[in-house]
């Protein structure tokens, strides 16, 4: 499972040579992660029921579909074009196949010599 990890240090992080006071830092670690949790949670309790309920809507619209429609429906096309598929095959092999056979007898006897 992918979790999104957001660290103050990667958001507020101040270049080397740069510091400030410990206290400041110290102090804004903590209304930096405070604000986070609390912002995260009253959110999560806001929105969190709601999106869980049209995501699973969501992904039981997908799931109905693949089951109900299109697999069932690539099973059709596959039977379809298998008859689709040999005529393309004999038409193919009856114009073309003559056609490639003579042209891969005259290049087979091209030779190509190294002058190194």
């Amino acid at each position: 499972m992918l979790m999104l990890q957001v660290s103050f240090e990667e958001v507020l992080g101040e270049p080397e040579g740069v510091r400030s006071l410990d206290c400041v830092w110290r102090c804004s670690y903590t209304c930096f992660n405070g604000a986070l949790n609390c912002c995260y949670k009253f959110l999560t309790c806001l929105c969190g029921v709601p999106l869980a309920l049209c995501w699973g809507c969501e992904f039981a619209c997908l799931a109905f579909s693949h089951i109900w429609y299109y697999t069932p429906m690539l099973r059709k096309l596959s039977i379809h074009f298998l008859n689709v598929r040999k005529f393309m095959s004999l038409v193919l092999g009856v114009c073309l196949g003559p056609c490639c056979e003579t042209c891969g007898l005259l290049f087979s006897k091209i030779t190509v010599k190294n002058e190194s």
